[in-house]
């Protein structure tokens, strides 16, 4: 399911246009949210057929001239190569596509957007490479229980494979016990070719058994939606931390340094996950946002129970980056180094 896509999208009576627009209204006001806002305002308007001013609002994000630069340039790349090729543009949306592979995001989403682009215009060869060169650089080898974000990219490449008529391999068998352990229906099941002959059948237990299986992967859609945003830990980069403690010095008992400021970071993340916490992440905060929270709090930014509240709400605005970091990837600290180099290391 596309991350940008609107929750109100499967109601007919949604007027698409008159939605996007408030949208826009909305990210004018709130700029540190203009990118969630603007995503949104295009999914609807390719919703209602308005592709090309999707293209603009795509456009808009990805210029030199933004109010700020994207914090995802490759995805808002992958929808919009999958909105150009939707009404025309073959050619542009293919060459966006190349740059993203040969930019191998450590993103799953703009790998899942770009390959179910290539798929749904029978491009199934390219779509299983796309899948396959995600899930080598993105699935640790020999994982069990690979990252949450990277199931999309296991289940896409077992359908691709199952259409392709391709032998099951050990992808495909992380897959179904990935899936397995939260329905009833096997992949297999699910990604038959055949299913959608069964949708035509006059027999009732063909039908129910159509039933079945829609409903097990509505279940998986919902699941995905309900997930709660991550338990988070704020972090502050030095010269943010230089500039809040210089404004409110008080808050220095809270913050002695920077090194011990990343130090207690790793070491309460690691505490939260012994103790069995799931879904742990890390907040970026800069001193106008922590303002803004603290007037809408009607509170003074000195006040250092603000700060965890402050942290719950940019990770409930979908600004958490997931903690631990997947294999060979930066470090949360913003160090350059690859996290098993520096604060993940023992």
């Amino acid at each position: 399911m596309r991350p940008d896509k609107p929750a109100a999208a499967d109601h007919v009576d949604v007027d698409h246009i008159a939605e996007a627009a408030r949208l826009e209204r909305t990210a004018g006001l709130y700029p540190e949210d203009a990118e969630q806002l603007l995503l949104q305002a295009a999914a609807h308007l390719e919703l209602a057929g308005a592709r090309d001013r999707a293209t603009t609002l795509y456009d808009s994000l990805l210029s030199p001239s933004a109010p700020q630069p994207p914090s995802s340039p490759l995805l808002i790349r992958a929808l919009k190569a999958s909105n150009l090729w939707e009404y025309g543009h073959e050619a542009e949306a293919r060459a966006i596509i190349d740059g993203i592979r040969t930019s191998a995001p450590r993103d799953p989403a703009p790998w899942v957007i770009v390959a179910e682009s290539l798929e749904s215009h029978d491009e199934l060869e390219q779509a299983h490479d796309t899948f396959t060169e995600a899930v080598t650089l993105l699935v640790p080898e020999d994982s069990s229980e690979p990252p949450y974000a990277t199931h999309p990219l296991l289940f896409g490449r077992h359908r691709v494979r199952r259409l392709m008529g391709a032998d099951h391999d050990a992808w495909d068998t992380l897959a179904d016990h990935v899936h397995t352990t939260r329905a009833t229906v096997s992949l297999d099941e699910l990604h038959d070719p055949k299913r959608i002959w069964s949708l035509g059948s006059e027999n009732p237990a063909e039908l129910r058994a159509e039933i079945s299986r829609i409903q097990a992967e509505l279940g998986s859609y919902r699941e995905a939606l309900s997930r709660p945003f991550p338990v988070a830990i704020l972090h502050w980069p030095s010269t943010e931390l230089t500039e809040l403690l210089t404004a409110y010095p008080s808050l220095a008992t809270e913050y002695p340094s920077h090194e011990t400021h990343l130090t207690t970071i790793e070491s309460s993340l690691r505490e939260l996950s012994s103790s069995g916490t799931p879904n742990l992440g890390i907040v970026t905060g800069t001193v106008p946002s922590y303002e803004a929270f603290a007037a809408s709090e009607g509170a003074s930014p000195e006040d250092s129970s603000l700060l965890p509240q402050y942290a719950t709400t940019l990770a409930a605005r979908g600004r958490a980056a997931g903690w631990p970091p997947e294999a060979g990837a930066g470090c949360w600290c913003g160090s350059g180094q690859a996290y098993e180099g520096c604060h993940g290391s023992a």
